[in-house]
């Protein structure tokens, strides 16, 4: 296999996997600066490894055993994790299927990490700069020049983020029922301040931030897979596909803002419309 398929498979894979990869991770050592740490070694040896050995047939599993193995390297060289070490053992080989994004255990983990992520005993600016780096796998200085502070000051949300959730405690999993509707709508804010970041001018520069407005239509379609028949979650994905369908006409040639009378809708992004108009004329929706 060329490097060049082999780099697309990885980062398809990153694409598809890292958030299933990190957070069965949390899950079992409840770790997560671990968690992210042996995520990313994880796609580091694929790199490595998939251009001499071939894609494997389940990348999904490849990472989450790839990462596994990393944690519990990490984890022998201290003798206090005795209780993760012996969780990590049993986190064999994930069943077929399952790290790939089926159905099961991995969206129950993802829909946890992203609650989590977003609980509201979180300062907002926490919230959305640990969704990015630990359910979008932004890097630090991504997600700094994102929100246009220094990469000191955002690791520095995001060490306070991860403290926080230790130290108060919060649990790694989706909220009971009766917190559902608080708990989904901090989710869905969180989804919606990241997608109107990336339309936020700051001094002229870079009025619109595609990579941000892309990561916030990607979040809002897995959460209206995992929560297929929660209409706020389903009116939100609607409403990002079908304003992020005319970003393409939005800039003129030099740059500069073009307002709605005047963009050339040949520009629009007609399948973004067109799945956006879909999930408004749902039955149930």
């Amino acid at each position: 296999m060329s490097d060049p398929a082999a780099r697309d498979a990885v980062t398809a894979a990153f694409r598809d996997g890292w958030a299933t990869v990190v957070a069965t991770l949390i899950r079992v050592t409840g770790d997560w600066a671990l968690a992210e740490e042996c995520a990313q070694d994880a796609f580091e040896a694929a790199l490595r490894h998939w251009p001499v050995d071939g894609v494997p047939h389940r990348p999904g599993a490849w990472l989450t055993v790839a990462a596994r193995n990393r944690a519990l390297d990490r984890l022998r060289r201290s003798t206090t994790e005795a209780a993760k070490l012996q969780e990590l053992a049993l986190l064999s080989e994930p069943a077929d299927g399952l790290a790939d994004g089926a159905a099961g255990g991995v969206d129950d983990d993802r829909l946890r990490l992203i609650f989590t992520c977003c609980h509201p005993a979180l300062a907002p600016e926490g919230r959305v700069a640990l969704t990015l780096r630990t359910v979008g796998g932004l890097a630090v200085p991504e997600i700094a020049r994102a929100f246009l502070v220094g990469e000191a000051t955002m690791a520095q949300r995001l060490v306070r983020a991860r403290r926080k959730i230790r130290n108060a405690g919060i649990p790694f999993r989706v909220p009971p029922e009766h917190q559902l509707p608080e708990r989904t709508a901090a989710v869905l804010a969180v989804v919606y301040l990241l997608f109107n970041a990336g339309y936020t001018v700051a001094d002229g520069v870079a009025p619109i931030r595609g990579e941000l407005t892309a990561e916030a239509v990607r979040l809002a379609r897995l959460l209206a897979r995992l929560l297929p028949d929660d209409p706020e979650v389903q009116g939100l994905l609607a409403l990002l596909l079908l304003t992020e369908a005319r970003r393409p006409a939005r800039l003129g040639a030099e740059g500069e803002p073009v307002v709605l009378e005047e963009q050339d809708r040949a520009r629009w992004d007609a399948a973004a419309i067109a799945e956006g108009v879909a999930v408004l004329d749902r039955p149930d929706g």
